[in-house]
């Protein structure tokens, strides 16, 4: 449930306190351990050749003796190797190890002009780095091996990825990024000869314990190159190695990536990987983060269902300052642990992701485009405080969604045929969607389509080609509708940037109608031409009592992306009512006072938690805070899931007692005030 990690540096053996560590293990609880064993460098005496040792290490074993220490006191522990570069004097005897760049050049390390990147679908993985990982479970009692950076540093052009792929495509590597080539075909050789290195590297663990296992280290989201449904499928623990913020992350970003894993997962653990230190570009890894950064960004992981997992990198600790707040969080982590030990998300909001549609996006733009999308989806649901999960879209069959009442699918424009029909069976079955742009324009592979493969659920049919960017495009709000709750006052409110011309197939009531762009400059020419508010910008769609079939709305135009990138709070408004239409039930969770709360629902065996975490802060779009500012009072009306009676209700972080009522379906009360985090427990009979 809680993992510490300390990753040795080059001249951490014979300077640093093995002591010091071991006792701050124990005093912050930690179950597991990962400790650096080999790889890139060796931090025991490997007999592997042309495994490059430490040269601090002399005749000592770092690894083994802190392990050995961890084991006493009862923890789990995974050797840590890292594959992606090789020491100058090992490329020189083994050049074929080298990846290489589209030219056939040698790739020389960007950070380090002693080493070399690696190529890791060739003989340095599945040879050298299986040698590696079979000596250090051989000679030490370790529960897995915890491989970093194992998939890779981009395309690889060497002698062996040349070959091996002629060899299964007949076809020459493709460039990257050319949007011509048979890239699509790239990444899914690319895709099965890194899961043929897992499967190899597992095999090889569990040959000589079998209760042992890999895991690699992955990268999650939209944009991730491995598929994660795949990676979902194999793994027995997935790490979100999201270390901290950088450039304009927003606050919630590790909660995202929590939702994103447990996509792929269930309930199998998914664990969140912190760094104590700055994670910028520069990369200051000997920097310690502000307390407050520290703690809202470790605790909205905690609160969206990842096990923590701190970070300390060299065995030195020059700046003491993150040993407090580490171990303030890993120690209430473990004072709750039953409350924590969750067995479902009771979000009944799913916000689908596509890999599939990023793999498919024909140029780098492209591929940002869908990625923003989400994110904006992401913002609007949390801003209104809904509870929501993620969906992978290879996971759209009836089992996966049967607990969603709502999809929400932000221009999700890579659609199979049968994911579409499950989409629609979906919707048969009683739940909603909603969807924005360009959803279903294209099949799995990229080959775009005539109609929309969604266009009869959402009844329309494509129009034109799609506009954009457009400048100056307004928006015509008309008639009284619960979509446009908050903008009464709002006559027009702004467009987006791009848009699916298209036509409606049936009625439609019509809250939101276009208003055509118009010039914004010279500004005597800026006033609109023709008549506003011929063309509908939002479709909504509700069944007929007793038909069996849930809400539709679908937006033609990118409001999700352009929330991201605008941040117009109208944009966000509009989104999050739609969705509260189509979702056409009352939220599981419903909470009243200023701020920005991002809010989990869980149950567990013997109980249910809520978990607010306070984002209000002026640094929450961009990192690092620089204090915990505390909410005003929050008003909290809680469903409770029929057939089991409430024993009681009490506040797990500020410890208080708090005045609540239940009348057989809802608890209400009233928390005072959150400094970061609060988590209001619900034992239940």
């Amino acid at each position: 449930m809680r993992w510490a990690q300390m990753a040795f540096v080059g001249n951490d053996p014979g300077r640093y306190d093995p002591g010091f560590w071991l006792d701050y293990f124990k005093r912050v609880q930690a179950q597991g351990v990962c400790l650096s064993a080999g790889g890139c460098m060796a931090f025991y005496p490997t007999q592997v050749p042309g495994h490059y040792r430490s040269p601090f290490m002399g005749q000592t074993d770092p690894f083994g003796e802190l392990l050995a220490g961890c084991h006493e006191m009862g923890m789990v522990a995974l050797a840590r190797t890292d594959p992606h570069a090789c020491h100058d004097s090992v490329a020189q005897a083994h050049p074929d190890w080298i990846a290489c760049d589209a030219d056939g050049r040698p790739r020389r390390h960007w950070s380090h002009p002693d080493y070399w990147v690696t190529c890791t679908l060739g003989p340095y993985s599945f040879d050298f780095m299986s040698r590696v990982t079979e000596e250090i479970v051989n000679r030490y009692p370790v529960e897995g091996i915890f491989c970093n950076r194992w998939a890779g540093s981009g395309p690889c052009y060497c002698e062996s990825c040349r070959a091996l792929f002629k060899e299964r495509s007949g076809r020459d590597l493709p460039r990257q990024g050319d949007p011509t080539a048979h890239w699509v075909e790239y990444s899914a050789w690319r895709q099965r000869r890194l899961m043929d290195l897992w499967q190899l590297w597992e095999q090889r663990i569990m040959a000589i314990e079998p209760d042992a296992r890999l895991v690699p280290n992955i990268g999650g989201g939209p944009l991730s190159e491995l598929d994660m449904e795949a990676c979902g499928r194999r793994a027995v623990m997935m790490v979100a190695d999201r270390q901290g913020r950088h450039g304009q992350m927003p606050l919630w970003a590790l909660g995202r990536n929590a939702k994103e894993y447990r996509a792929v997962l269930g309930n199998k653990p998914a664990v969140g990987l912190v760094s104590v230190g700055l994670e910028q570009q520069w990369r200051w890894k000997d920097s310690v983060q502000s307390e407050a950064e520290l703690r809202l960004w470790m605790l909205d992981g905690i609160a969206q269902g990842l096990r923590p997992w701190f970070v300390k990198f060299s065995g030195i600790v020059r700046d003491p300052r993150w040993l407090d707040p580490v171990e303030r969080v890993f120690r209430w982590h473990a004072a709750h642990e039953p409350y924590l030990r969750h067995e479902a998300n009771l979000a009944r909001i799913g916000l689908v992701y596509s890999q599939q549609s990023a793999r498919c996006a024909a140029d780098a733009e492209a591929r940002a485009r869908i990625g923003d999308a989400v994110a904006g989806a992401y913002q609007a649901l949390l801003e209104e405080r809904f509870c929501f999960d993620m969906v992978h879209d290879r996971l759209l069959d009836a089992d996966s969604l049967e607990r969603y009442k709502l999809l929400v699918l932000p221009d999700i424009t890579a659609l199979s045929d049968a994911q579409c029909e499950q989409i629609v069976a979906f919707v048969e079955r009683g739940g909603s969607v909603v969807a924005t742009f360009e959803t279903s324009r294209f099949d799995e592979r990229g080959g775009r389509r005539e109609q929309l493969g969604l266009g009869d659920l959402f009844g329309v049919s494509i129009a034109g080609e799609v506009e954009g960017p457009m400048r100056n495009a307004y928006l015509e709000l008309s008639a009284p509708h619960p979509v446009l709750s908050g903008l009464e006052a709002a006559p027009r409110i702004i467009h987006g940037v791009h848009r699916l011309p298209v036509a409606p197939r049936v009625d439609f009531p019509s809250p939101v109608k276009r208003v055509a762009s118009y010039p914004d400059l010279p500004m005597e020419e800026v006033y609109p031409r023709g008549e506003a508010g011929s063309e509908r910008e939002l479709y909504l769609r509700e069944a007929p009592a007793g038909a069996g079939s849930g809400r539709v709305a679908y937006f033609n135009w990118d409001i999700d992306r352009t929330f991201h990138e605008v941040q117009a709070p109208d944009h966000g408004r509009l989104l999050a009512n739609t969705v509260r239409w189509a979702l056409d039930e009352r939220p599981i969770v419903e909470v009243e006072g200023q701020g920005l709360l991002d809010l989990a629902v869980w149950r567990q065996r013997d109980s249910m938690t809520c978990h607010l975490v306070n984002l209000t802060n002026p640094m929450s779009m961009r990192g690092p805070c620089r204090e915990l500012i505390q909410s005003p009072p929050q008003r909290i009306r809680l469903h409770v899931p029929p057939g089991r009676p409430v024993k009681g209700v009490r506040c797990l972080v500020s410890g208080d007692e708090i005045a609540w009522a239940w009348d057989g379906e809802f608890i209400e009360t009233t928390i005072e005030a959150i400094l970061d985090h609060e988590v209001i427990a619900v034992d239940l009979d």
